[in-house]
């Protein structure tokens, strides 16, 4: 199979005229639903060795084991809570009325939406192509596919696995650049769901608006990480590592700048030193770091730094690399500490998405509070530290996509949690239960009874329809 093959524009449109055709004609059961569930799980995990060495081969290196955890299983993770909840998430759900309507009764439905758009990242290709087409099956959807085009070996397993699994009428594919994805995002699709850049994301919600087609943004931004006066820097560095390290620091919700206090800058950094030194002892040579996805992004990072110091500010690598030029031609950045940048800096002024990470001190909290809030609102916010007062503050005086106490990512991992971002960092949720709400609309049932108080309520109003009008109002 031809890796580079691209899709024809042209050919867009009859697929989702094909897949609403289909799904029109024989919407999804529950027995439908949950043997698709099924099935992709079964196949998916035969292939995971192969899904990891496909997504190895796009990044130059990424580390198998991180593949395994969040491209593995957190896919498996996902299907498995849904397989467990999806009887009970199908059923009618009885509301209350009032006594005002009584003997009505009501009930809410969640029906599926007809074919549900999906348009994936590069960073975790298989992760969040499979988990929200997962959800829209789930949901009762068929499902149009366009994953990023900078995974081509990726795309290949994923266009395999689903083949495998899907009929052609259910779920599709759709492989492609840029004008691929501009033609992709105007389709009237029935729901769009879109991860990737804030950029990226207002051009796909302009080419949804025409159809008004709703839309769901994950997005990212510049989500910080507080370390608190109390913070045990031990545990909070060790763990904001892993939040930044992870996928060579590619992560929508890695910690993308630090907030610590003054008199602890020096701290920890010498501890986050010794823990990426622990990590990564030999790191050209380490099998766990990962590389960065292609040259355009290499060079961006790379940007950010030489304007830091263009600027004066201290750019502090914590891994002396032995042979430089083997490393920028394979791509592979060291962690890197940027020392007090200001607002003006460009790595304070876009999403870094890479082993670059920011240190800024405060002096009192409210220095924090008062930072945050003067910035689009970030997709996960970090704490870390044990006064209960200082979290209620952060939590009670500012807005996130999610939030960490003491930890990092694992949000993500939560299926009984929502994920999504808010305002420039997205719209909208996924993951289990509130994933299965957003592709799916929830249709409102009243049931009236035989007789009904409200069959007497007509003109003309005078007497015993008078009467009833004012003690309703009651």
């Amino acid at each position: 199979m031809d890796i580079a093959v691209t899709t024809p524009v042209e050919d867009l449109a009859p697929t989702l005229q094909h897949l609403r055709d289909a799904w029109m004609k024989k919407r999804p059961d529950f027995e439908q639903r949950r043997n698709d569930l099924q099935r992709l799980r079964k196949a998916f995990h035969a292939r995971l060795d192969e899904m990891a060495a496909a997504v190895s081969a796009d990044f130059g290196h990424r580390s198998t084991h991180e593949s395994l955890l969040a491209d593995g299983l957190t896919v498996l993770s996902e299907l498995d809570h849904m397989l467990a909840n999806l009887r009970r998430w199908m059923r009618p759900q009885r509301r209350g009325v009032g006594w005002r309507l009584w003997p009505a009764s009501a009930q809410v439905r969640h029906v599926p939406l007809g074919v549900v758009g999906v348009i994936g990242p590069w960073n975790y290709p298989v992760n969040i192509s499979l988990v929200p087409l997962a959800t829209a099956i789930a949901a009762g959807n068929h499902v149009y596919l366009k994953p990023s085009e900078y995974n081509p070996r990726t795309n290949q397993f994923l266009r395999d696995l689903l083949a495998e699994v899907f009929p052609p009428e259910r779920v599709a594919i759709a492989l492609g650049g840029a004008e691929v994805a501009a033609a992709f995002a105007a389709l009237p699709f029935d729901h769009i769901m879109f991860t990737g850049s804030t950029s990226v994301g207002r051009k796909i919600m302009a080419a949804a608006a025409p159809n008004l087609t709703p839309v769901t943004l994950e997005l990212g931004g510049k989500s910080p990480a507080v370390i608190g006066a109390d913070a045990p820097m031990e545990t909070a560095v060790a763990r904001i590592a892993t939040g930044k390290l992870f996928n060579g620091g590619q992560t929508c919700i890695a910690p993308d700048y630090v907030l610590v206090p003054h008199d602890r800058r020096d701290e920890f950094v010498q501890a986050l030193r010794k823990e990426v030194a622990s990590r990564y002892p030999d790191l050209e040579a380490s099998p766990d770091y990962t590389r960065i996805i292609n040259e355009g992004n290499y060079r961006r990072l790379r940007g950010y730094l030489d304007d830091a110091r263009e600027r004066g500010l201290e750019v502090m690598p914590l891994v002396r690399l032995r042979d430089a030029d083997k490393a920028e031609s394979d791509r592979l950045l060291p962690p890197t500490l940027v020392l007090e940048p200001g607002d003006d800096a460009r790595v304070m002024q876009d999403e870094i998405f890479g082993p670059i990470l920011p240190i800024k001190t405060y002096l009192r909290f409210d220095e924090v509070i008062d930072y945050i809030n003067a910035h689009d609102r970030p997709l996960a916010l970090y704490h870390f530290g044990h006064d209960r007062g200082e979290i209620e503050r952060l939590l009670g005086n500012t807005v996130a996509g999610g939030v960490c106490i003491n930890e990092t990512l694992l949000h993500y991992a939560c299926n009984n949690i929502p994920f999504g971002g808010v305002g420039a960092s997205g719209m909208g949720h996924y993951h289990g239960h509130d994933g299965f709400i957003t592709f799916s609309k929830a249709m409102p049932v009243l049931r009236q009874a035989r007789w009904t108080l409200s069959d007497k309520l007509k003109p003309p109003y005078s007497g015993f329809p008078a009467k009833v009008i004012r003690l309703l109002l009651r």
